[in-house]
């Protein structure tokens, strides 16, 4: 009993710290239906702003109080700055791209973050009153993380009332269920928005800057703090505050005994959770299934095929990357032969998002599956290149049949993030298992044979090997198969009554994808010469989507120009500015905001308008 109170308490404290976040998230999404990845952000924005504030003014606790709320006020006009110059311009474009514009603003603020504040982590001076401690069961527990444990169920109070005894709140709560009908009856969508964004936004501020006695302000807040943020509204229910603070006391609790009960598995015991709840309560613990039905998409255009002109345009593109090799140098060769597996990356996840419509968050785990299935096998049975190519998308292939039992029977977010989940679990397996996958350090040596070592030959191949896959995939897609996969897309209810398996259908995209990306993973892995545990990162995951909704997903070349635009666009920033974060984040929310189908969408709209005129 001595040991079990303080981490019992030391769990409630994170959790109150989770709430705070998440609450704010739940909100956003509740009412704008948008996946704000951005809200990391602003939670590290709350941590720096509230840093500057706090350390210039007296450290009696009500002027701490006053700064924490100071910084809450910040953050919320910052996230009026955003909603209204990003996300207003996208609230009509597709959930997906949405997302993608958040993720401009992420990489704006961390360059920006990064120039006003600099790389150094700022801790925060505590005064006496920070540093006290007070006896439960035999031993000392910081002052501050009782006061922590208060501030939760305050704030859910607070959040109760305004929602269940203002005119406000009572909007907010009709626009989560409908917002449709809230619209009809004449409410302002656009100040209502406006609204909640800011109060998301100040909560978040408010976590980032309680946070700062127990930690600091760092450039690494913002994601690892939405990942469990994420977790948190995805397990309580998306769009329930109630849920959230079920979800965060649940999370927090098992994270306190899981250190110490199970610490080899404390990186992924929260993904485990949201896999487990995910599996047996699909819409969370307290979220409604019906508030999705009413938010039922329009079916997506048919992918047709490129017109011949366009086609002839591909095949000239196709014979100068066969040629590039003759005038590129190994530089460019190297950059050309990631665009290479940049393009396997793109169309794989495209196969299951545009013609599935299921969104994954996690598609870096088959990438780094079929990496390491080649470097294990190079160091265990010493198999060659071309074997271990094979291999690659057979043991990712195998790997997406089995986890995607679960997958196909989710839609929405919340298959979205079990795929996350499943990433996660596979990036602590790869980074703790180090008597296999080495850990950090990686699998060294995974070179190709003296024959293809050289940059040309090693292009070559992967080139050949991503227009092959390519090709595969788009024959697929106009296949009877293809079509079918999009009926259960545009309508699973439909596709049911005349006789379609909709989950045998999602299953087999899910392994088609599996296997193309493990191909890309081992391609990767023999021309960087080693296998790590970035290669399942979420970061990694984050890419492929960014490529996906750059190029568009209602054309079949669309992965394949985001892979390329993507590729040479980062090469060019990292290579040109120290902020190429903000560069590139800034690109990003342009074209999402000007093109929101995506560049190739927008040049075949471009083409057929032309052909009309």
């Amino acid at each position: 009993m001595d040991s079990v109170l303080p981490q019992l308490l030391t769990g409630l404290a994170t959790a109150s710290s989770l709430f705070l976040v998440a609450s704010g998230l739940t909100i956003i999404f509740g009412v704008t239906r948008i996946v704000n990845f951005s809200h990391g952000s602003l939670t590290m924005l709350g941590a720096y702003i509230g840093w500057s504030i706090l350390t210039r003014l007296p450290r009696d606790p009500a002027w701490f109080a006053l700064g924490i709320l100071l910084t809450a006020l910040a953050t919320a006009l910052i996230g009026v700055l955003i909603e209204r110059v990003v996300l207003r311009r996208v609230y009509r474009a597709p959930e997906l791209f949405q997302l993608l514009a958040t993720f401009g603003v992420v990489l704006i603020v961390q360059d920006a973050t990064l120039w006003l504040w600099g790389a150094v982590e700022l801790p925060l001076p505590r005064p006496r009153w920070l540093r006290g401690f007070v006896e439960v069961a035999g031993g000392r527990f910081p002052f501050y993380d009782l006061v922590l444990i208060a501030i939760g169920p305050v704030v859910l109070g607070l959040l109760w009332l305004v929602m269940n005894r203002t005119r406000w709140g009572t909007l907010v709560r009709a626009a989560t269920l409908d917002r449709e009908m809230v619209a009809a009856l004449g409410v302002d969508q656009r100040r209502l928005f406006t609204s909640v964004f800011a109060l998301g936004a100040g909560l978040a501020g408010l976590g980032g800057a309680l946070s700062l006695p127990n930690a600091s302000a760092n450039l690494g807040i913002d994601l690892s703090v939405i990942t469990d943020a994420f977790v948190v509204v995805v397990v309580g229910g998306l769009g329930s505050l109630p849920g959230a603070f079920v979800a965060s006391l649940l999370i927090g609790i098992l994270q306190a005994f899981g250190i110490v009960l199970v610490p080899k598995i404390t990186l992924v015991l929260v993904f485990l959770v949201m896999a487990v709840v995910l599996v047996f309560r699909p819409n969370g613990l307290m979220g409604r299934p019906q508030a999705e039905a009413r938010e039922a998409a329009l079916a997506a255009p048919v992918v047709r095929a490129a017109p011949p002109a366009l086609r002839w345009l591909g095949a000239v593109a196709l014979v100068l990357a066969v040629l590039a090799p003759f005038g590129a140098g190994d530089y460019y060769l190297t950059v050309l032969t990631d665009a290479c597996v940049a393009i396997l990356f793109a169309t794989s996840l495209h196969f299951m998002m545009g013609p599935g419509g299921m969104a994954s968050f996690g598609h870096a785990a088959w990438f780094g599956i079929g990496a390491y299935a080649a470097g294990l096998l190079l160091h265990w049975a010493g198999a060659p290149m071309p074997l271990g190519l094979l291999a690659a998308p057979v043991a990712a292939g195998i790997v997406a049949a089995l986890f995607g039992w679960f997958v196909v029977r989710l839609s929405g977010v919340y298959l979205s993030m079990l795929t996350l989940a499943f990433a996660q679990i596979a990036w602590a397996v790869s980074f703790q298992w180090v008597e296999v996958t080495g850990g950090d350090n990686g699998l060294l040596g995974v070179w190709p044979p003296d024959w293809a070592r050289s940059p040309r030959v090693t292009y070559w191949i992967a080139l050949a090997l991503s227009v092959g896959v390519a090709l595969l995939l788009r024959r697929a897609l106009y296949a009877p198969y293809g079509y079918a996969l999009r009926a259960a897309r545009d309508s699973a209810a439909r596709a049911q009554s005349i006789g379609l398996d909709v989950a045998r259908l999602r299953l087999v995209a899910l392994v088609i994808a599996g296997a193309a990306c493990g191909l890309g993973g081992a391609i990767f892995s023999y021309g960087k010469g080693g296998v790590f545990p970035t290669y399942i990162s979420i970061p990694h995951s984050v890419e492929a989507l960014l490529m996906v909704l750059l190029g568009g997903l209602q054309t079949v070349a669309g992965p394949i120009v985001g892979a390329l635009v993507y590729t040479g666009l980062a090469d060019l920033l990292v290579r040109s500015t120290d902020l190429w974060r903000l560069v590139l984040g800034a690109v990003i929310v342009l074209l999402v905001t000007a093109f929101p189908e995506g560049i190739a969408g927008a040049a075949r709209r471009l083409w057929l308008r032309g052909r009309e005129a």
